[in-house]
């Protein structure tokens, strides 16, 4: 287990206005990784950095390593004040690595009290050991429009091009409009990242409808494919949400017009069962990874139609791009214990993984902690069935940063890649008494079984075993 984040490398003072909010200090969520297609011993990852309860971060970072994940170099994308950018607060943070080894940078920007806002994307030609300055693929300074949930991907065919995603929500002034609307915009850079064509609306579900969560993966022929979620009746008490697809044949100029609907999401959300206070988790941010071998295609996302009652990972799997998908099946292996926040990648062999949350370690009986566990789950049959085993013991969630809701907060989403046939988690715990930070752990495949990896910070492995020995829950971890 490596501890990849740690303090902050800037002072307090840079931080913009507080808005009414709350900063937890040196706290990292959110984190997201990527691994250099030619090179498995280069990975660079990135995460939202002294998060705040009313959104965003004072600054992201990145981290690189070029030892396979034993020691990590940390960069400062130039986003917002405390990095040396302009903008109050980032967040929502994304990296990507081409095959020509140069790297990808995306954030959110913004302002407190303004609408300043912008999608920046920066790049690397070092391998992540420093970035460029941002580039604005869009600036949004109207009050009645925000843009969000970013992600950027390169393309593992042509080091020349990548592609960014997001959405931009209107009607942001009335509360419940029915004619908001929420498309799907994507912008691309056919040079290496040199330059980037103006960023443009692919796709409009219509009024009282968005999108969010965009995010492109490419097919071994090239296809572009966009996971996203859509959400119908947005202004009622019963809007209906739909995992979906869009496709590119084209390397993002053209797009299907409709989207391609792979199930319905019907997440309820998770809370601490006995304080009540929410887990914000990954309901709306679906996952998608392709078996770069064979070109199928699996998305995972937070459900709760298994049970009715709680949220676990459903997954679905296309074998024709997209175009059609397989019935949902449950991926958690204790489905009576709610689960959130998954991410999912294809290893080399075609096996799929998938890591999550659940609290099935949780004591009902223990009235100051709320202990979670993240796991990854395994499938060598093309996702049919499902074998896991815990990438890290359990943590107290009550010691993570709170936003608002009030709720626990690690992060919409999670990091995971993967070398050859093992696994790269890259995720948000708490160690010790908190707050929350990033940690990286190869699980499965001859990487895994190597030897183990040096924690990078002094203490992480006593403060978790303690942890665990008192919790009492016996030799649960390899």
């Amino acid at each position: 287990m490596v501890k990849v984040s740690g303090n902050a490398p800037w002072a307090s003072s840079c931080a913009g206005p507080r808005g009414g909010g709350s900063v937890s200090s040196n706290a990292e969520v959110e984190p997201y990784v990527a691994i250099d297609p030619k090179d498995p011993k280069h990975l660079i990852g990135t995460w939202q950095q002294d998060r705040w309860s009313n959104g965003g971060a004072n600054g992201v970072l990145t981290a690189a390593s070029f030892d396979g994940g034993h020691n990590w170099a940390i960069a400062i994308p130039r986003l917002s004040r405390c990095s040396g950018g302009t903008y109050h607060r980032a967040t929502d943070p994304w990296v990507a690595i081409s095959p020509n080894g140069t790297a990808y940078h995306i954030g959110f920007a913004f302002d407190v009290g303004t609408p300043n806002r912008a999608m920046l994307v920066s790049r690397s030609t070092d391998g992540g050991r420093s970035w460029g300055d941002p580039i604005a693929l869009q600036l949004e300074t109207s009050v009645d429009a925000t843009i969000d949930k970013e992600t950027i991907t390169a393309d593992p065919l042509d080091g020349n091009f990548a592609y960014a995603v997001w959405d931009r929500l209107t009607g942001m002034t009335i509360d419940r409009n029915p004619n908001g609307t929420g498309p799907a915009w994507f912008a691309r850079t056919t040079d290496g990242g040199a330059t980037w064509e103006p960023a443009r609306q692919i796709y409009d579900p219509g009024p009282d409808t968005q999108t969010i969560s965009n995010q492109i993966v490419v097919l071994p022929d090239g296809t572009l494919v966009n996971a996203l979620l859509v959400i119908l009746k947005n202004s009622s008490d019963n809007p209906v949400a739909f995992v979906a697809v869009l496709r590119s044949s084209d390397r993002g100029l053209s797009w299907s017009p409709k989207h391609i609907t792979v199930a319905e999401s019907r997440f309820l959300g998770v809370n601490d069962p006995r304080n009540g206070r929410a887990i914000r988790s990954g309901s709306v941010v679906p996952a998608i990874a392709v078996d770069r071998k064979s070109g199928a295609l699996y998305v995972a996302w937070e459900d709760a139609g298994f049970s009715n009652a709680r949220d676990g990972i459903a997954l679905s799997k296309s074998t024709d791009g997209g175009l059609n998908w397989s019935a949902p099946v449950e991926v958690n292996g204790a489905p009576d214990s709610p689960a959130f926040t998954p991410a999912i990648a294809v290893a080399a062999d075609g096996t799929v993984g998938v890591t999550y949350y659940d609290l099935r370690n949780d004591n009902p009986g223990d009235s100051d902690h709320l202990l979670a566990t993240q796991w990854l789950a395994t499938s060598i049959d093309g996702g049919a069935t499902f074998s896991e085993s815990a990438v890290a013991p359990p943590f107290d969630l009550r010691r993570a940063p709170v936003v608002a809701g009030p709720a626990y907060f690690l992060g919409d989403y999670q990091g995971l890649a993967h070398d050859g046939s093992a696994f790269l988690p890259f995720f948000a715990a708490v160690a010790g008494e908190g707050p929350s930070d990033v940690f990286f752990r190869p699980a499965g495949g001859a990487t895994a079984s190597a030897g183990p990896l040096r924690v990078a910070a002094r203490g992480v492995q006593q403060l978790w075993r303690g942890a665990r020995e008192r919790w009492r829950f016996g030799t649960l971890f390899k």
